[in-house]
């Protein structure tokens, strides 16, 4: 098929930017995010060959031959994106470390989004994130917005890179699907999402806030607030926020990974 350039060597110019696929910062640097895994992959081409924000995002594949094999009838539909294919010991060299599936992909990042007014305007349903870094809550809490219908997550201080490739990868990337801004502006942007008519609700194990299943009934256009682990939320965000909610449990242990607590809280709100 058109585009596929078999690679022998770690020296070919063409693949040169896959050794950066190890170091994030240099990714991020030259305006690059890198996409893995057969079924990650096919979701950023077919995002880069809609219009939107993905729109001409894809730069390259690198594939084992095993994985080209695998994905080549799903690669015509798609000439114009070069795919190089290497031996799976030549494409480890390359990026410094196993690539157990042999499948990765260059993509453009697209500029960044904050938070504004205009963006607001049709969202019923938000995840807002305060310090929640690690690139696994990430991924999931992407996943699980992706999975209840969430129209916006909301990045606020410290929160982590959606285009991390772990982060891509742990969400099967729902990273790429889920509309997402940053909020540089803490805590104001949550008085904004207050004062576009979203009803900003905070998670926290603290004993007085209210149980999850008495937040009822659910209003029709909610801000999930979250913290990270140990740390939780500030008290300026939980002060900002409408309604202070807490997942009933036994006293077997204090607090739930925040990504299962997001999917917790969005589960009872689609049930509401």
């Amino acid at each position: 098929m058109a585009g596929v350039v078999h690679i022998g060597s770690l020296d070919d110019p063409r693949v040169a930017a896959y050794r950066w696929v190890a170091d994030p910062a240099r990714l991020a640097a030259e305006g690059l995010f890198v996409a893995e895994g057969r079924m990650v992959v096919p979701r950023l081409l077919a995002a880069s060959a809609q219009p939107g924000r993905w729109s001409g995002s894809a730069r390259s594949l690198l594939l084992s031959p095993a994985a080209f094999e695998s994905l080549s009838a799903m690669l015509t539909a798609y000439p114009g994106i070069p795919a190089y294919v290497a031996p799976q010991p030549v494409m480890n060299a390359l990026v410094g470390f196993n690539i157990h599936r042999g499948c990765l992909a260059l993509a453009q990042r697209p500029a960044p989004e904050c938070l504004t007014a205009g963006a607001l305007t049709a969202v019923n349903r938000a995840v807002v994130l305060e310090g929640v870094n690690n690139p696994d809550n990430i991924g999931g809490i992407f996943r699980t917005a992706a999975a209840f219908g969430v129209d916006l997550v909301v990045l606020g201080p410290d929160a982590g890179d959606p285009l991390y490739r772990k982060a891509i990868r742990t969400s099967m990337g729902a990273t790429l699907a889920v509309p997402y801004v940053s909020a540089p502006d803490w805590p104001a942007a949550l008085a904004q999402l207050a004062a576009s008519g979203l009803v900003v609700a905070a998670l926290t194990p603290a004993p007085e806030a209210t149980p999850l299943p008495g937040f009822r009934p659910v209003p029709p256009r909610v801000a999930l607030l979250a913290g990270a682990e140990g740390s939780g939320l500030t008290a300026a965000a939980q002060g900002a926020a409408h309604h202070r909610l807490r997942i009933p449990m036994t006293d077997q242990v204090d607090s739930l990974n925040v990504a299962t607590a997001i999917a917790v809280a969005l589960y009872h709100f689609s049930e509401a």
